[in-house]
């Protein structure tokens, strides 16, 4: 067998040779091989003295794009005469697209051929996977998780709660009773709501006496009836003493919560005040208020808030009571003990249409024999309640990797919780009871200073040691090295040391006073109710107690924009809503239910 000729440009029939072989290299088809062989033998073909560019497919052209760019086929004429000669002179440079061969045996040009055609199928193969995946890379992304969004607080730093609470609301009650009495406001019509700042609406001078009267709007302040930006501030903080965005727009709820008559304020007031009635919360440097109709939670440090976080207080029907008690522990990954109202309500009726309910919400059955195989019960009665079912740790535990502990009779405490969308909404009324903290961990982090950390005396637990501790999966129980006291209070109107009152949603119906019933009964009730509207709420009145172990997370119920209650009294509830305590649980976990 003859070897083939190196190649050379200074020869045409070489070159043309080298071609060929470069062919076979790259996969041709073997009559064309064949062919090309037998014309080299024959002898050397008439050629134009132009240098041959050799085709390369696609994959293997990108292969070589790698590490320079393409370069273009050289032009036909004069031009490419004098690159040929020039090549003749110099030695010419790698091109990407050019692959000169080393001699090899005729023979070896099949095996060659074969190689290199595995070689562009797997480079295709590759290039085929790589967009394939790219779909697969955008999908993932689509799936990871939004960022948490929670809804605004207010940043003032007077506490809802101090020792003066109760006499500056009094006060303020007193105030609004003097407003009433002279004829409190006029109502606002709707269409002030698509006012824009700078125009002109005959109702202005109407807003203008309100917030004069309330204090939002100095008492010198230029009289006219065009919404100029000393009005603009004075909605603005009228909205802020009102738990709405301190945006300085007129919009529908802010036009809701002005026309909310004097009378109906000094009511709330006066209502508060005598919730608070008989009060002994030890006030004390460092302390925790969580007001349920403003939905939020207030950590006090030195008489200021130092931190306020959004919450998700109890449904109307599942009414978060009144506490006043003492943080004394913090709870990482808690386990929940379902109670019997649960396994009663929700988890038998579940069990029967979905055998594998418990297996996929991580809930054991347990006995004193131990645990309890789900097939081995009749879901068909009610045997099951019988028998404690218990919640393991995790993510999706209803209680979320965090509870803080804080005994009381009707056992509710404060928690972390799976479903945090409900943070970002500024209507949270959806919990059984227990209220769920956002960025629960890092009010665990003021709760638990002083106390030793993991590490031990000297230590402490900052961002990183919480997320370890918790990280693990195991439940930790931490002892605060001193409790701190915590209350939840239901304030729907309240006064802060500066003066100002703040009202929220009666979203209970707790302000509306009782009837009392006729001692001959010629009095009907709602006469009677209606001649004692102003008068204050006894201090009885609470929200009702929740069933502890209610069912699992309710619809969102909407709730009415501040001040969307009517003017006139209402007649009172069929049944009134009086402080009771509620059934003693099994334990501190079977309050909140599963989600």
């Amino acid at each position: 067998m003859v070897p083939v000729q190196p190649r050379r440009h200074a020869r045409p029939h070489a070159a043309l040779g080298a071609g060929l072989s470069l062919l076979a290299l790259l996969g041709a088809p073997g009559a064309a091989l064949a062919q090309g062989a037998g014309a080299a033998q024959a002898g050397p073909a008439p050629v134009p003295p132009l240098a041959v560019p050799v085709a390369v497919p696609p994959a293997a052209a990108g292969e070589t794009a790698k590490g320079q760019e393409p370069r273009a086929p050289e032009a036909k004429g004069a031009a490419g005469q004098a690159d040929t000669k020039r090549a003749e002179t110099k030695p010419p440079e790698p091109r990407a697209t050019e692959v000169v061969p080393e001699p090899v045996p005729v023979q070896g040009k099949a095996q060659d051929a074969k190689a290199q055609s595995a070689k562009v199928q797997d480079t295709k193969a590759s290039e085929t996977r790589a967009q394939q995946a790219k779909p697969q890379e955008a999908a993932k992304k689509s799936r990871e998780p939004a960022p948490l969004v929670y809804a605004k607080v207010s940043t003032d730093p007077n506490p809802t709660l101090t020792s003066r609470t109760f006499l500056d609301t009094l006060r303020a009650a007193e105030r609004y009773a003097a407003f009433a009495e002279a004829g409190g406001w006029e109502r606002l019509p709707e269409d002030l709501a698509r006012l824009k700042p700078g125009e002109r609406h005959p109702a202005i001078p109407a807003l203008r006496h309100h917030l004069t009267l309330t204090g939002d709007l100095p008492a010198d302040a230029p009289p006219n009836d065009r919404l100029d930006p000393p009005l603009v501030a004075a909605i603005a903080a009228f909205q802020a003493r009102h738990g709405l965005p301190d945006s300085g727009v007129l919009g529908r709820l802010t036009i809701n919560a002005l026309n909310v008559p004097a009378a109906v304020r000094q009511r709330q007031l006066a209502a508060s005040a005598a919730r608070l009635m008989g009060s002994k919360f030890p006030f004390g440097e460092r302390y925790v208020v969580v007001n349920i109709p403003s939905a939020a939670v207030e950590a006090v440090e030195n008489g200021a808030v130092a931190r306020r976080y959004v919450a998700v207080v109890g449904s109307p029907d599942k009414a978060t009571p009144p506490v006043e008690t003492r943080i004394t522990d913090i709870n990482f990954n808690p386990t929940w003990t379902v109670p019997a109202s649960v396994v009663k309500n929700e988890i038998i009726p579940q069990m029967r249409r979905n055998p594998g309910y418990l297996a996929k919400n991580h809930i054991r059955i347990l006995s004193p024999a131990g645990e309890v195989d789900p097939t081995r019960i009749d879901w068909a009665g009610e045997k099951a309640v019988n028998y404690t079912l218990r919640q393991d740790p995790g993510f999706d535990n209803s209680l979320g990797q965090v509870r803080i502990d804080m005994p009381n009779r009707f056992a509710v405490y404060m928690h972390d919780t799976p479903a945090k969308s409900l943070f970002a909404a500024s209507v949270r009324f959806h919990s059984h009871g227990c209220v769920r903290v956002g960025q629960v961990k890092e009010l665990v982090g003021w709760l638990l200073q002083g106390t030793d950390g993991p590490n031990g005396p000297g230590t402490s637990w900052g961002p990183i040691e919480i997320e370890t501790g918790i990280a693990d999966g195991e439940r930790r129980d931490i002892k605060l090295a001193k409790p701190i006291p915590v209350t939840f209070v239901y304030l729907t109107g309240y006064a802060t040391p500066d003066g100002k009152a703040h009202f929220r949603d009666d979203i209970y119906n707790l302000d509306t006073p009782a009837a009392e019933p006729a001692a001959t009964g010629a009095i009907p009730p709602a006469a009677a109710a209606d001649a004692g509207a102003a008068k204050p709420t006894p201090a009885t009145t609470a929200p009702a107690t929740p069933r502890p172990g209610a069912a699992h997370d309710a619809k969102p119920v909407p709730a009415r924009a501040a001040g969307a209650r009517p003017a006139p009294a209402r007649p009172a509830p069929a049944k009134p809503a009086a402080a009771r305590p509620g059934p003693e649980p099994r334990s501190l976990e079977s309050v909140e239910p599963i989600r």
